[in-house]
């Protein structure tokens, strides 16, 4: 049934395009990892805060609200953009183990910020900047910081895995 909806949509017009014209794919899939770029970069600042290694004197409420905007952003840019390289060989890469470790662990970090948003997070506007974050939060931020950094070397070690084409 997958392979089949995969099939499917390795054959639709884009991605026939980006898999036939020689000059799609790259720039892409360079788009691709700068918007990866910003979604680590941006939820590494918030994780640091959160383990208390970095920005101590500034809230963690204060710097959910200034840079979350910016990692939705840029995530909804990798999304796109991932889902277009996907397609382009849709059947090749749902085959690739290190493209499937990497939806696994993303789909973890996904859960891991819904799970502190949703418990951890609650209380975040009443937590003192001079106090050290709450062991949950602590947790949560060390958690993410691992699995982002695992999205990014699965994601990496795709291009030794398999050619596109």
């Amino acid at each position: 049934m997958l392979t089949e909806f995969f099939q499917w949509l390795q054959d639709s017009q884009i991605a026939t395009i980006v898999r036939e014209d020689g000059s799609y794919f790259p720039w892409i899939e360079s788009v691709h990892v700068l918007a990866l770029t910003m979604v680590v970069g941006t939820i590494a600042i918030i994780d640091l805060r959160l383990l208390d290694l970095a920005s101590r004197h500034r809230s963690v409420h204060r710097m959910v609200c200034d840079i979350l905007p910016y990692s939705w952003s840029a995530f909804a840019i990798a999304l796109v953009t991932g889902g277009t390289l996907f397609a382009s060989n849709a059947v090749k890469y749902s085959e690739n183990w290190p493209f499937r470790a990497k939806m696994v662990l993303l789909l973890l970090a996904g859960l891991n910020m819904m799970l502190f948003h949703l418990v951890t997070g609650r209380g975040i506007k009443n937590w003192d900047p001079a106090v050290r974050s709450p062991i949950g939060a602590r947790v949560a931020g060390g958690i993410s910081l691992g699995l982002w950094v695992s999205v990014v070397a699965c994601g990496r070690w795709i291009g030794f895995t398999m050619n596109p084409f």
